[in-house]
């Protein structure tokens, strides 16, 4: 409850701003109760961030901050962006609240860990979280064993936001450490769009051709978007 004062002098009135509390709602729009009665999926974005950050300001409720965190960095993929620090200087966030949402965002990205295989989809949820968003052209390795079981995921290179410099040593060079016979390769688009280039597409063609005289199987190159992604070994088809 805000108290304001209007009109001048000895007349002055004070007037006060009500902001209801979460409690204060009716329980079919509270989302903790929301999600008790029907399922997460049937939250929104706002809502579940609601729950994880739990209290809201003195000038609003925390329905209030979670919308207007979402509205100020684009929605998820900005907030996932955003540094920690510059979270905390939020209005009513603060380290305790910062370290909530981004717990909740490293559980996210385990938990594609442990559901990851070598199929291209599975693959591309594990490097999702790391790659969709960022400002600049980054690539993974996928390090797989001989039952094509993740060994390892490895950084590569971080480029500038339209290019990338790519050659087959640094490509094969942790696979041949760690001697695995295979691997996936992964980079992203900043721009969002996972449409492969030219580039990637010849890129792609050299890199098979230098796996197969080292006897590492490139088993797939994955282009990453915002939430998208191509398979270049299902577009191109080789063996």
């Amino acid at each position: 409850m805000l108290a304001r004062e209007s009109g001048s002098g000895p007349y002055k009135r004070t007037r006060l701003d009500y902001h209801a509390t979460v409690r204060e709602l009716p329980s079919h729009e509270r989302p903790r109760e929301r999600l008790q009665h029907f399922s997460p999926q049937a939250l929104s974005l706002a809502e579940l961030l609601a729950i994880i950050l739990r209290t809201g300001t003195r000038s609003g409720n925390v329905l209030d901050l979670a919308n207007k965190l979402l509205t100020k960095y684009g929605g998820l993929p900005g907030l996932v962006r955003a540094d920690f620090r510059e979270l905390c200087a939020e209005h009513g966030m603060g380290e305790a609240k910062s370290a909530q949402f981004k717990s909740a965002l490293e559980i996210g990205r385990r938990l594609a860990l442990v559901q990851v295989d070598t199929r291209y989809a599975d693959a591309a949820n594990l490097v999702m979280l790391d790659l969709a968003y960022l400002d600049t052209e980054q690539m993974r390795v996928l390090l797989l064993d001989a039952k094509s079981q993740l060994v390892e995921k490895a950084s590569l290179y971080q480029g500038t936001a339209n290019s990338s410099v790519l050659r087959a040593a640094e490509v094969f060079r942790p696979a041949i450490i760690r001697n695995c016979p295979g691997l996936i390769l992964c980079h992203n688009h900043p721009s969002g769009d996972p449409t492969s280039s030219k580039e990637d597409i010849e890129t792609t063609k050299q890199l098979v051709e230098a796996g197969r005289i080292l006897d590492i199987e490139l088993v797939d190159h994955l282009i990453i978007g915002h939430q998208r992604f191509v398979s270049l070994k299902e577009h191109l088809r080789w063996e």
